[in-house]
């Protein structure tokens, strides 16, 4: 039996989390039924946050309006909690400050709940690998975003050079700039010839050398560098 990704390996760990019965029953069932394998479900925040530690599911499938405790605090509670959980927002609302607040909180990508199932399956598997996904026209406006935080004043960073200063292999450093440019890691994997695999790893080793939680604070330091520019 194939798995979600198509592959012959574990099925991808998902947990679904909507207020919704009915949607959040069906939304699980066409998962389950795609080769996922739906490890809990939840209907309020502070269950979500939970069952998300005890189960540790690779993808968080998070709906925002949540009873008991925001979509965005259940977000940055699961992903602090646990790093390697991806979250994808599936929300009813487009509405540019909840993607940039879901963004900020952690989520690997905002789909909008008028996407189809094969949207939404798809959008699972990118996120299970680290990859952004955003229902269309979404994408620009988080990178404008990022642009914008850039342009802001931060804390000192060391200078090249300093002592303490992260040290980046130039492998490193050319999948961060292309990371900055918005691109896929599956458009960086084909555009240096690795595998996918081996962008992941370039980028987890970057985060830690940098002391970065999440790709919108390495986007962030990429930017402020002209890194996006080169």
């Amino acid at each position: 039996m194939t798995d979600g990704t198509g592959n012959h390996e574990d099925p991808i760990k998902v947990m679904v989390v909507d207020d919704h019965p009915m949607w959040r029953d069906a939304v699980a069932r066409d998962l389950s039924e795609s080769g996922f394998e739906v490890v809990a479900t939840a209907g309020d925040g502070d269950q979500a946050v939970r069952r998300a530690k005890a189960v540790a599911p690779d993808v968080l499938v998070l709906d925002l309006n949540l009873p008991g405790k925001p979509g965005v605090q259940v977000c940055k509670e699961v992903v602090a909690a646990n790093p390697a959980v991806r979250v994808l927002v599936l929300s009813a609302s487009g509405e540019h400050a909840d993607v940039l607040e879901a963004v900020k909180s952690g989520a690997t990508g905002y789909l909008l709940k008028s996407a189809s199932t094969e949207d939404l399956r798809d959008a699972v598997r990118r996120t299970a690998v680290g990859d952004p996904v955003f229902t269309p026209g979404l994408a620009g406006l988080v990178l404008g975003e990022y642009r914008r935080l850039a342009s802001e004043p931060a804390g000192p960073a060391p200078a090249d050079g300093e002592p303490g200063a992260p040290r980046l292999t130039d492998r490193e450093t050319e999948v961060l700039r292309l990371v900055a440019k918005g691109l896929s890691y599956k458009q960086i994997a084909e555009r240096l010839v690795i595998s996918h695999r081996t962008v992941q790893n370039h980028v987890q080793n970057t985060l830690g050398k940098l002391q970065l939680h999440n790709r919108v604070e390495l986007v962030r330091y990429a930017i402020e560098r002209g890194l996006d520019d080169a």
